[in-house]
């Protein structure tokens, strides 16, 4: 796989990616609870392919983001994992929000353990 073969095909679960964080913040504004099992486990399986995709990452030689291509593909990418930041930060508060609002059955059920949220902010940093 080329340099820019690798930069696409991260960009590519960026975009996955974005679209789950925006699948759960679109829950959580409608149903003002944690997220269900199938939202969690679609979310770990993306990070599972998160690891994947950053080992191929670190195996591009530096030298190739000087080619035109590669720049336009990583800035594209930098673009859409700031957006991801972005909305999980909104999806941090408004998950706080709704779990200070009360406890509710369901939501005790389904949040995500402490180690998975440890580990997704390991990443971040």
């Amino acid at each position: 796989m080329t340099e820019l073969e690798t930069i696409q095909a991260h960009h590519q679960l960026c975009d996955a990616i974005h679209e789950c964080v925006l699948d759960e913040n679109r829950f959580l504004r409608r149903h003002q609870r944690a997220p269900d099992q199938p939202l969690l486990e679609r979310k770990r399986a993306l990070l599972e392919k998160l690891d994947i995709t950053l080992a191929a990452l670190r195996a591009v030689p530096a030298g190739s983001a000087r080619d035109p291509g590669v720049q336009a593909q990583l800035e594209k990418t930098r673009s859409r994992i700031l957006q991801i930041l972005q909305l999980d930060k909104e999806n941090d508060q408004l998950l706080l929000r709704h779990s200070l609002a009360g406890p509710r059955p369901a939501a005790a059920a389904n949040t995500p353990s402490s180690a998975l949220l440890q580990k997704i902010y390991a990443r971040c940093s």
